[in-house]
């Protein structure tokens, strides 16, 4: 399904928007980047394909986790502060609950190996869904355009030469900005 093309639903209530996070939160419980994608765009039509990359930018500068950051924007968005709070309490509240039954396992049986080693494939799972996200957005067509070999060059900077995101930021962050302002400028013209 092309970005642009994508029509999207009639404005959610807001318990519309409580349970699509709430499914969310249950369903993508270790990697919800993929689900959070698959909800908001493919089954629900709340947003494009576009609208979602856009989304998750905008969020990702944003401090805390890309993903509470959208719901809560998501959520203003369609009904205000009340969206915002049925949105963010939809995505925590059943990794929360999880969380707290997944402690009191490993507190009590932590020490078999066999629930260290359940414990151990949940992460390698939780990685892979973030690896499959990366690559999924990283084919959307907003994405194949100069500029966004900013985003390569943050990746590098930060995760393979170990530069503070500070830093990296400082550098890259105003040449983005006048590359994409030089390239606003050109197309208008």
């Amino acid at each position: 399904m092309s970005g642009g093309d994508t029509q999207t639903a009639p404005v959610p209530r807001v318990s519309e928007l409580f349970w699509a996070f709430f499914q969310i939160g249950v369903s993508g419980f270790g990697g919800v980047l993929p689900w959070a994608r698959r909800v908001l765009v493919e089954k629900r039509r709340w947003l494009s394909d576009d609208q979602f990359t856009d989304a998750l930018s905008v969020c990702s500068v944003l401090p805390g986790p890309n993903i509470v950051n959208m719901s809560v924007s998501l959520g203003a968005k369609y009904a205000g502060a009340r969206g915002a709070i049925a949105c963010f309490g939809g995505l925590m509240l059943a990794p929360f609950v999880i969380v707290l039954a997944l402690g009191i396992i490993y507190t009590e049986y932590g020490q078999i190996p066999q629930v260290g080693s359940a414990f151990r494939g949940m992460s390698a799972v939780g990685a892979g869904l973030l690896l499959a996200s990366g690559f999924r957005l990283a084919s959307s067509p907003r994405l194949r355009n100069p500029v966004s070999l900013f985003g390569g060059a943050m990746f590098l900077l930060v995760a393979i030469f170990r530069l503070p995101l500070i830093a990296a930021l400082a550098v890259l962050g105003p040449c983005a900005v006048f590359v994409a302002w030089k390239r606003m400028r050109v197309a208008r013209s």
